[in-house]
């Protein structure tokens, strides 16, 4: 078993001041695979207090001189693939192949593109020609609190990290207990890249403990969060004591919208969207919004879709899904569909319980209900897991009203071959993000929602400009 109960605080590897043992549940097995320590509160205040003592000498750092030491962690991020995607399949149940490629790579995608984005960024500037002694300046939030969950590990510490770094910001950051080994190993990288001491800072813990301590900390500047809806509402309730900024990137319930024009591959396109990362995104497509005139082909292709994504062993390699990431998710998930099947809606794959030769593991079967109203326990709840759910609506308006009402507003998606269409819907959703006929965001699109999904916004010069605050300088002089 791996052990490793040390955190890095001050370019140091510690211990913990006071024991208290953790262990990692590898979700395919049900076996620990690691165990680590959480934090107690003195664990935080030392984090804290480095982070606090770097951050003069690191916002006083030339952009350039950061950037350059992005790049370098950028290179050795590059090396050190295949430990982080074994850790993350280990400890949160990312299929191997799948980690290599998505997992990985999404935490390779942003620092890429913040290393670009800040290269075009200007941290001085003129306000304006009509006010040429007036100057603006960007200048880091201060230290940064990064909390960050199991189900895309590197896509959130890299979104967080990149930026806090560039911005000029002093971190601490606190992995989710679920998947701490690739945020440890990522903690390795930014010694070997030669970060100031106190600038990274790493302590792990629950949410219960250190989370609530450095959303609470005195000398914590900012917290950005990235969670469960719910957990987001106690971390602003927390910060708002020292009024600190808070940046929330919480959950979601997008509205998957097909009209009867839609691509041949749309409804496919869909469901393997939702059962991605065992269906354990925020943005995932989970309820799938079907015009009525194609609605009975959509419901029988997305049946057939989910009967044939296998699961299997996330150590495993192929193209299967793996466990989600806990027992008390599975069982959250297992009560969630048994809900759907008793308040009517029309099973038509998948199901309560293990998938066929599963006797143990939170393996649950790709499940699609039919039928189902938005007013559904399923169509208004986070399921987290690979759960689709299928409406049928009549007209645009109609599309538009039930995809808005939702508590939820980060991702849609829209799939008609109308542009006009296409771009009015994209307009009238409720969302952060609206995603069309398939095509992915580029590079540098802001990623954050609306409504209880959180706010702010992360990647690329969003990203940066969430970890600065505008300066307004008059009376400035040319040098």
């Amino acid at each position: 078993m791996i052990e490793k109960r040390e955190f890095y605080i001050n370019g140091e590897w510690v211990a913990p001041v006071q024991a208290r043992d953790h262990f990692v549940i590898d979700p395919s097995t049900e076996e620990p695979c690691a165990v680590i320590s959480l934090g107690s509160d003195a664990d935080t205040d030392a984090a804290v207090a480095a982070a606090k003592a770097a951050l003069p000498g690191w916002m006083a750092t030339p952009p350039a001189e950061r950037i350059a030491l992005l790049e370098k962690l950028l290179e050795i991020y590059k090396t050190r693939g295949e430990d982080l995607a074994q850790a993350m399949s280990a400890e949160m149940g990312a299929p191997i192949d799948m980690a290599r490629t998505q997992q990985v790579g999404a935490g390779a995608w942003h620092l890429k593109n913040f290393i670009t984005a800040a290269k075009g960024f200007q941290f001085d500037r003129p306000l304006g020609d009509h006010a040429p002694n007036d100057r603006i300046i960007y200048e880091a939030v201060g230290v940064a609190a990064l909390i960050t969950p199991w189900n895309w590990p590197m896509n959130q510490i890299t979104l967080k990290v990149g930026a806090a770094a560039v911005a000029g910001c002093t971190m601490v950051l606190k992995p989710s207990e679920e998947s701490p080994l690739d945020a440890m190993i990522f903690a390795e990288m930014m010694h070997e890249a030669g970060f100031p001491k106190g600038v990274f800072n790493l302590v792990n813990g629950d949410g219960a403990g250190v989370g609530t301590q450095l959303s609470g900390h005195p000398d914590v500047d900012m917290v950005s969060f990235t969670g469960s809806t719910r957990a987001g509402r106690l971390i602003s309730k927390n910060a708002a004591d020292t009024l600190k900024k808070v940046h929330l990137e919480l959950g979601g319930k997008g509205a998957n919208v097909i009209f009867e024009d839609a691509d041949e591959k749309a409804v496919k396109r869909g469901v393997l969207h939702m059962m991605n990362n065992t269906g354990q995104s925020c943005n995932a497509p989970s309820r799938m919004l079907v015009q009525r005139s194609i609605y009975d082909e959509a419901v029988e292709t997305a049946a057939e879709v989910a009967k044939s994504v296998q699961v299997g062993n996330a150590h495993e390699e192929g193209r299967h899904i793996g466990p989600v990431v806990n027992a008390t998710q599975w069982q959250k998930i297992q009560d969630l569909i048994q809900t759907g099947i008793d308040e009517g809606a029309r099973l038509v794959a998948g199901g309560t319980g293990r998938p066929e030769g599963f006797n143990k593991g939170f393996y649950v079967k790709p499940t699609v209900f039919a039928d189902v109203n938005n007013q559904m326990t399923i169509a208004r709840e986070e399921i987290f897991g690979p759960v689709l759910c299928i409406l049928p609506f009549d007209t645009e308006e109609e599309a538009i009203e039930i995809a808005n009402d939702t508590l939820y507003g980060l991702t849609n998606y829209v799939q008609t071959r109308d542009p006009a269409r296409a771009n009015r819907m994209a307009r009238a959703l409720r969302s952060g993000m609206v995603e069309m006929n398939g095509q992915p965001r580029a590079a540098g699109s802001p990623f954050g929602g609306m409504k209880q999904s959180g706010n702010g916004r992360e990647g690329g010069i969003f990203g940066i400009e969430d970890f600065l605050e505008i300066k307004a300088v008059s009376g400035w002089t040319p040098e």
